[in-house]
């Protein structure tokens, strides 16, 4: 049971059948609906999101991944219908420092991402009918330090939805800034993603969740970024990945792309 680990009594994560349960889905649908994304405070027992940070600190000190690249917002060379030197286009810098599941042994973190429980409640606030952990003892769980200086430039997600937990904020900074569905699936809006990176799109949102928060946003299509870190305390978050389908894994090529090394 995760009662040492989550606020159940806020959150009835272990009771699908209550009617406490199917209010607290619902709100998170309509969350999403209308703001892009649902934060629930205070996920996290007090002192847990720190914990988990401070257990992992060492190896984020010594042996995290530090993945420096530049980058444009969707983190590819060429995109349809568009011209490399439109606004939508434009190349910023990206820091952050990685340690992979594999290097979480023991970490509340990894406890709190395979009980089940949580994969089923995230399915039904996204309207999906399961979700599974995915079969790569790296990927399936990060955890990201954000230090003095460096900040994570605008950028869409992979995956339709991106599932956080805070768990150390920064002395000033780190704020997530984003744009609630800026684009589909039929329409890139380019002029819109080049008025985003201009600071010229008065839709623009900052949420700074508290540490312990779980976040859920719909990435693939809200363009984010966090805004630089400053002071001595790194911005620290876990990310969960989940899918539809189970047995996902990255490749070999995807892992060295984004840690820099490979599963044994």
């Amino acid at each position: 049971m995760m009662n040492h680990l989550l606020d159940l009594e806020k959150y009835p994560l272990d009771r699908p059948d209550s009617s406490e349960y199917a209010a607290l889905v619902e709100k998170c649908r309509a969350d999403l609906a209308a703001k892009g994304m649902f934060n629930l405070p205070d996920f996290f027992k007090p002192g847990v999101a720190q914990a988990a940070a401070d257990m992992a600190k060492p190896a984020m000190d010594t042996a995290s991944f530090r993945h420096a690249r530049r980058h444009n917002v969707y983190f590819k060379d060429a995109m349809p219908g568009v011209d490399d030197n439109h606004p939508a286009m434009v190349k910023s810098n990206t820091i952050n420092h990685t340690l992979c599941a594999d290097q979480l042994n023991g970490n509340p973190v990894i406890d709190v991402y395979e009980w089940e429980p949580l994969a089923d409640f995230l399915a039904a606030t996204m309207g999906k009918d399961k979700l599974y952990p995915m079969d790569d003892k790296m990927a399936c769980v990060n955890m990201q330090a954000t230090r003095a200086g460096e900040g994570l430039n605008w950028h869409f997600d992979r995956s339709e939805f991106t599932t956080t937990i805070l768990l150390q904020a920064p002395e000033t900074g780190g704020q997530l800034e984003y744009r609630k569905d800026l684009r589909t699936a039929d329409d890139q809006n380019y002029d819109g993603v080049a008025a985003v990176l201009a600071g010229k799109d008065s839709e623009i949102k900052q949420i700074m969740p508290e540490p312990g928060a779980l976040n859920v946003f719909r990435g693939v299509n809200t363009p984010h970024r966090v805004v630089p870190v400053e002071g001595r305390k790194d911005r620290v978050i876990a990310i969960f990945c989940y899918y539809e389908k189970p047995g996902v894994a990255f490749t070999t090529d995807e892992q060295m792309g984004f840690y820099g090394r490979t599963v044994a």
